[in-house]
């Protein structure tokens, strides 16, 4: 594991750099927003919420289409090569808010986030998961996830630090400088994994020890119990369909799960995207300070728990116990926040946070042996792809409901109603979570 995680080390920085940049802004764009578009800055108008609502629908109807494409593309021309365009895209944005933040700069900004972000978005994510799950075989692949997601999150922490003591027009100065010094150190430093190496091993019958005999793609009706990687080819085109996604999800078990577990997973974060700050602003009245404060110690609750406890739990209680604990966590953390009584009840709640980082990784670690090593790009930008529908789906609930229950003519008062059905969708996912593990269970007797 180490001279693998040692040769990720250069995807790992791009990683860091691209989430720093991107975390930094995190804190400061509500009141950017509030104050671009709202009467005052304790206003909390609903045009805010609606706006960053439609943002996130638009994004993700954007990076809906285009994550199994990029997927794909990455699988034949290379991770570094298609990784390049999103990097260059991603440095926009901020330029525009680290020059000006008045209201047709605000608008040129939210124009050119949505645009941009349709190709950007989670496109670092997708891809260094892809490059993970071929670099990394066997049990130690969940390990390297979780320490992949463990460096996402320490960049949150020096992000949300840094935009804790920086002015904001040089926060987004800072923010696009991080980009392009992350897209500099990429095109110099992260050496190309090639496919056609591992078409290679497959058409002459290399396998690495750990590695499964030849398997019929039938074979995927069943869920796989072992950790070996699967090196026989789902996809028999250079260019896979819509069709054969499909196909997949309806022979395999295991990817269907995952899916939906990923689905009802994105669904929540976006909802808490759209719910979440505006409930502490309203309901509290929560500034730059505060939401910087509150990300940091959640930031650094989270990489603590991804890069040492994640790789432990993994090994000890396989992935799909771990997924269900987690699912477990975030529902009582949500559940918790969104009767919040005092602004000290956030900051309690951050003991959960691990289990909302436990996901993710667990479920792309599920996935990424469904397949073989030279097609996880297309399973990635397939995960990607239902993480961008969930996100495509919650503003059209939890926007609405937020604004209402933030407004003087909610139904009843109760701020945090959004986010108590965000903790139920949890419930959910872990009932899910479970019945992969019972069918794991069942396979295996």
């Amino acid at each position: 594991m180490e001279d693998g995680i040692g040769g990720l080390r250069h995807m790992l920085a791009t990683v860091f750099l691209s989430a720093f940049a991107g975390f930094m802004v995190v804190p400061v764009i509500t009141d950017v927003t509030v104050a671009a578009v709202c009467s005052g800055p304790d206003d909390s108008c609903s045009l805010a919420v609606y706006l960053t609502g439609f943002q996130q629908v638009a994004i993700g109807m954007g990076t809906m289409i285009m994550m199994p494409v990029i997927g794909n593309l990455s699988d034949r021309y290379g991770i570094k090569t298609i990784l390049t365009l999103p990097m260059c895209l991603s440095i926009v944005p901020p330029v525009i808010l680290g020059y000006r933040r008045d209201i047709k700069f605000f608008y040129v900004f939210y124009i050119s986030k949505i645009l941009t972000s349709m190709v950007c978005e989670g496109t670092v994510d997708c891809l260094a998961y892809a490059y993970v799950a071929v670099n990394i075989h066997g049990s130690t692949r969940i390990s390297a996830f979780g320490i992949l997601a463990g460096i996402k999150t320490i960049a949150g922490l020096f992000g949300t630090l840094v935009a804790r003591f920086l002015p904001i027009a040089l926060t987004f100065q800072v923010s696009a400088i991080s980009f392009f010094v992350g897209l500099v150190y990429m095109r110099v430093f992260l050496k190309e994994k090639l496919n056609d190496d591992e078409d290679d091993d497959l058409h002459h019958g290399t396998y690495h020890q750990e590695d499964h005999d030849s398997i019929n793609t039938t074979m995927l009706a069943e869920p796989i119990l072992n950790d070996r990687p699967i090196k026989t080819q789902v996809f028999h085109k250079k260019y896979s369909s819509l069709k054969d996604m499909i196909s997949l999800m309806k022979t395999s078990t295991i990817f269907f799960q995952a899916l939906v577990v990923t689905f009802f997973s994105s669904f929540s974060d976006s909802g808490m995207e759209s719910a979440f700050l505006y409930f502490l602003k309203a309901r509290f009245g929560f500034d730059k300070k505060q939401f910087a404060d509150l990300l940091l110690l959640i930031t650094i609750v989270g990489s603590i728990s991804q890069l040492f406890v994640l790789p432990r739990f993994a090994s000890a209680i396989g992935e799909c116990k771990l997924l269900s604990t987690g699912l477990f966590m975030e529902f009582i953390n949500m559940a918790i926040v969104s009767i919040s009584w005092a602004p000290w009840v956030p900051y309690l709640t951050t003991v959960f946070v691990p289990g909302a980082l436990f996901v993710m990784p667990s479920v792309c670690g599920i996935a990424s042996r469904q397949v073989g090593p030279g097609e996880q790009g297309k399973v990635q930008g397939c995960i990607s792809g239902v993480r961008s529908f969930g996100k495509v789906v919650a503003p059209f609930v939890f926007s609405p409901l937020t604004a209402l229950f933030l407004s003087k003519n909610a139904p009843f008062y109760f701020p945090g109603f959004s986010l108590l059905c965000i903790s139920l969708s949890s419930v959910y996912m872990n009932i899910s979570s479970i019945k992969t593990n019972f069918d794991l269970i069942v396979y295996e007797l």
